[in-house]
């Protein structure tokens, strides 16, 4: 029996899609300022939004998690939601969390090569960089919305919510994300500052 060969179309699309973006990122910041100017101000609205989201969903995950606790030793009747709250709220925090880590620029970063890089040098690392954080929020998004589609019909235990809502986080962060890291590559000035301060 011959084994099972992956489907690597996704990948290939993902990869395209990836270099083709940065591609347009290095076009609209060297020679389309109003765009550049309007990718900055869709990231403040909407990272800002995912910012406050992902403080929202810690918030949540403590009180479930207090919840849990003076339930199960307060008064001996634990709760059966409090637990499947507190993992999807945590997971819908890192995700939209990510959002805000990618646009600081904390993820991806190759500090030492790009403080003792200049000009062009310089640039095509912070290229580079972009490009495999869109390629790996394309895949996140590309197989996470696969299988937000496919436990649509299933129920999260204790909660009795289609499982969607816990899985949608990951394209849902991935979007975010990808505006989040593209926005840190346009800020060529934010960006350099955090970094310097950073190491």
């Amino acid at each position: 029996m011959a084994p099972a060969r992956m489907n690597t179309l996704p990948l290939q699309i993902i990869g395209g899609a990836s270099i083709l973006a940065t591609l347009l990122a290095l076009w609209i910041a060297a020679r389309a300022e109003p765009l550049r100017r309007a990718v900055l101000a869709a990231d403040r609205a909407l990272t800002g939004l995912a910012a406050v989201a992902a403080c929202l969903a810690l918030a949540l995950a403590a009180i479930a998690g207090l919840w849990q606790v003076i339930s199960r030793f307060g008064t001996e009747t634990p709760a059966v939601w409090s637990e499947a709250l507190v993992r999807t709220a945590l997971i819908w925090m890192a995700l939209l969390g990510l959002a805000v880590a990618l646009r600081m620029g904390a993820l991806v970063s190759i500090d030492v090569a790009h403080r003792y890089s200049r000009g062009a040098l310089q640039r095509t690392l912070e290229a580079a960089s972009l490009a495999a954080s869109l390629s790996l929020m394309g895949v996140l998004f590309w197989f996470g919305w696969g299988m937000a589609q496919r436990v649509k019909f299933q129920e999260m235990a204790g909660l009795e919510v289609s499982m969607s809502w816990g899985y949608a986080a990951i394209p849902v962060g991935a979007l975010f994300a990808m505006l989040g890291a593209v926005a840190h590559f346009l800020d060529r000035e934010h960006g350099s500052a955090e970094l310097e301060a950073a190491v």
